[in-house]
This record gives C-alpha cells, sequence and structure tokens, in this order.
C-alpha cells in the first residue's frame, strides 16, 4: 500500500491454523486483510501505537486490481467498513494511502521513541 515502495501492489498470503502455530508481521503502511474458515477463530494484533483514526484507511479487499487469493467456495460476509472501502485506484486517486517516504519516516520515530 505503501505508493513509491518497489513491492507496491504485491501481496502474499499465510495459512494461520492451530495445527503451526505462526504470527504474521506487518510494518506500518502494509495492507493486510483475513478470511476465517472457522467460526471459533480469532484475531490478535500487537501494535506499534494506540490506534489513530487519522492513520487508518481501508481498500475494498474484493477488489479485483488486488488480485488477491481468495478461495472460490466461499461465501463471504464483508464488515461495513470493507463494503464502503474504496478500490486501490480510488484511494490512490484521493491521496489516502501512505508514500514510501512518509512511512520510513514514522519507522525512524518508532525507532527513536
Amino acid at each position: 500500500m505503501r505508493v513509491g515502495s518497489p513491492t507496491f501492489g504485491v501481496h502474499d498470503s499465510v495459512l494461520l491454523d492451530s495445527d503451526q502455530p505462526r504470527a504474521v508481521y506487518l510494518s506500518e503502511g502494509l495492507g493486510h486483510a483475513f478470511l476465517s474458515l472457522s467460526d471459533h477463530s480469532s484475531v490478535t494484533y500487537l501494535v506499534s501505537t494506540g490506534y489513530s483514526p487519522g492513520r487508518e484507511f481501508g481498500v475494498d479487499p474484493m477488489d479485483p486490481e488486488l488480485d488477491l487469493p481468495w478461495p472460490a467456495d466461499v461465501e463471504f460476509e464483508l464488515s461495513a467498513k470493507d463494503l464502503a472501502a474504496p478500490t486501490l485506484a480510488e484511494a490512490a486517486e484521493q491521496g489516502l494511502l501512505p508514500t514510501m517516504a512518509q512511512c520510513a519516516a514514522r519507522y525512524a520515530e518508532l525507532r527513536a521513541a
């Protein structure tokens, strides 16, 4: 999601389950999405700082431009936030996406704290 990053628009997927417990680390400025395949799953976040609504943004997880590997045989129940989220192109046009320079400055702030 970082405009100007060499990995802008690139995605990866990781299966998280109880058979092989793992975690995923995401730097600030990276996007994430998840799909629960169980009624009894939970997602836990460890964050660098407290919630800051002004730094949060969303992108439509079903946007074809993202080309995320969603399973074809699943009926999705998206949150109201996800349903209202702009596509990647719309988010870029609206200036909602962080730049690589902004993220690098934020990483420096976090290291100094």
